[in-house]
């Protein structure tokens, strides 16, 4: 009996502890509650109710970065990953514990699309990583915000709330979102706001985008657009130059569609138009120092205050200074005297000078070297109506070819000039409004037409030497002074005589003084009107027809008089 007694205990004993192996072992991969034995150095000695405690890195127990305030007696909740190692201690593990509990939680959240909230604690390829309470998911990058966020550092660490798009608990996957809830978030912000927008309200936002035309204001749902005309008053050639993306800023809604829910923001309209009273504050013909904020083809503009510009106009920028591009005169941001030309309000345009702050040169040159001064300057050009010579201040004086030499025609008296060449001139007059000056260089020599014309007289008989014979007359050099022209029907009293080639180049001739044009340089001499007044001279001293005498006698008389006279001399 006792042998059958020891056999029936040696069984029951074995089958008890197979049992209690059995269920122990079977705890391995559940969450069980212990109580903390003790706390030594870096690990928690925890007693889950088995045959020997584990141990807990205190690490578990707390945040990164934070230290762990387990004391012993504190009843944990904790994972049991092993019954024993080989040391024989039950592996232990408060993570995989928190993990559990937090997937049970976020299982039945993700079931009934509610909320969670988490901490961003770390970078991964592609996003982030968030602690839910334990558990570890992934938040992708484009899932962070509404709009691409440049620098996350201000999130991570602090508490956000996000809505879970996919779980596998097998896997152990978790995916979040963020900007899923700030999408709901400002789907009801956007209602509430457009519900009570009105044209004129002045709101805050946030700089979303910028482009070349303008900035998108976020106003909390809704964005505006604020166009680059209505950020300043003054120029703005870029949003850039204004606005940041992520600086909030005032404005006012200018327009807004409610059919297509475009809305139209504005700064500039938060302050003063600086046009109101320009037209008092910049009279016509007042000076002010501006500086330049923009360089074009066809001019300048320039700020006199903040907002206010005018344009000076490539040909209000130099008064020598002709077809070049303004950019070659002033640059940008150079501080300038300007004056004011014409102010149009309603169209907010001023109008201004450069040139009108500097001297007039041709003013200045009239004063200095009025008419009849003699200059001297290099000949910049030769055109086909005569010399361009430099002159003080930058500005040229006209030779004309007639103006060249008093004897040789002008076509023959400018080839002896050559660009660069320095001459003299005489200033022979300045119009300062069409900004010419007229200059002469033969005028610098006495005119010997004035000189010879001193002894000559109007009737006077010369002497003159044919130079040419044309079929309409002769052209004759009279005694030096000049040459004149007498015309067919000049050539002789009697019609028969009025014939050009019976005279040839080289005779002398005597004619009669017609005309005397000083002014104009010219001689009128006549053959037939020294035959006329002969006539009536031999008539008168020899008689006339009615006394009894023949037109022939008398000229004949008066002929041999002039042959005697001749021979006595």
């Amino acid at each position: 009996m006792a042998e059958a007694a020891a056999d029936f205990g040696m069984e029951d004993f074995a089958s008890l502890l197979d049992e209690s192996l059995g269920r122990e072992a079977g705890l391995e991969g559940t969450v069980i509650r212990g109580t903390v034995v003790s706390v030594d150095g870096d690990f928690a000695l925890v007693d889950v109710g088995l045959k020997s405690e584990g141990r807990i890195n205190l690490k578990e127990f707390s945040r990164a970065g934070e230290e762990s305030a387990l004391r012993p007696g504190d009843v944990v909740d904790v994972y049991v990953e092993r019954y024993e190692d080989r040391d024989g201690i039950i592996v232990l593990s408060r993570d995989k514990a928190r993990r559990e509990e937090a997937w049970n939680v976020l299982e039945t959240k993700f079931n009934e699309n509610q909320r969670v909230d988490g901490i961003i604690f770390g970078r991964v390829k592609g996003g982030f990583t968030v602690d839910l309470s334990g558990a570890v998911a992934f938040l992708p990058g484009s899932q962070v915000d509404i709009r691409p966020v440049r620098d996350i550092t201000p999130l991570m660490g602090n508490p956000q709330t996000f809505q879970i798009l996919k779980m596998d608990r097998a896997r152990g996957n978790i995916v979040v979102s963020r900007r899923a809830v700030l999408e709901e978030s400002r789907a009801e912000e956007r209602a509430k706001l457009m519900a009570g927008l009105k044209e004129g309200m002045i709101l805050e936002g946030v700089v979303k985008n910028i482009t070349d035309y303008g900035a998108f204001v976020d106003l909390g749902g809704v964005d505006g657009l604020l166009h680059v005309t209505d950020i300043s008053w003054k120029r703005v050639n870029h949003p850039t130059e204004a606005l940041s993306i992520g600086q909030t800023v005032k404005v006012q809604v200018i327009r807004f569609n409610p059919e297509t829910q475009r809305i139209s923001l504005g700064m500039k309209q938060l302050e003063a138009d600086p046009w109101e009273g320009v037209q008092a504050k910049y009279p016509v013909g007042t000076k002010f120092m501006g500086r330049v904020t923009n360089i074009t083809d066809y001019g300048a503009f320039v700020e006199l205050e903040p907002g206010v510009e005018g344009l000076v106009h490539v040909s209000e920028m130099s008064w020598t200074k002709k077809n070049i591009h303004p950019g070659k005169i002033v640059s940008t941001s150079q501080e300038v005297e300007v004056m004011v030309l014409d102010v149009d309000p309603e169209k907010r345009r001023i109008s201004l000078g450069l040139k009108q702050c500097l001297g007039n040169p041709w003013e200045d040159f009239s004063a200095k070297f009025p008419p009849g001064t003699v200059v001297e300057g290099e000949i910049k050009n030769i055109t086909e109506f005569g010399l361009f010579i430099g002159l003080e201040g930058e500005i040229d004086g006209m030779v004309h070819l007639s103006d060249l030499d008093w004897k040789m025609s002008g076509d023959e008296a400018v080839k002896d000039y050559k660009r660069g060449d320095v001459v003299k001139a005489k200033v022979l007059d300045v119009d300062t409004e069409k900004e010419r000056i007229s200059l002469g260089i033969k005028q610098l020599a006495e005119d010997p037409f004035e000189r010879a014309a001193d002894g000559l007289r109007k009737g006077q008989i010369v002497t003159c030497v044919i130079t040419a014979v044309q079929d309409n007359g002769i052209e004759v050099d009279v005694g030096g002074m000049g040459t004149a022209f007498i015309r067919k029907s000049d050539l002789s009293r009697e019609r028969n005589d009025q014939r050009p080639e019976r005279f040839a180049v080289g005779e002398k001739v005597d004619a009669k003084v017609t005309a005397l044009d000083t002014k104009n340089r010219k001689i009128s001499v006549s053959i037939k009107a020294r035959e006329i007044d002969e006539e009536k001279q031999a008539m008168a001293e020899y008689g006339s027809t009615d006394s009894g005498a023949s037109l022939g006698d008398i000229l004949g008389a008066a002929l041999r008089q002039k042959q005697e006279e001749t021979k006595e001399d």
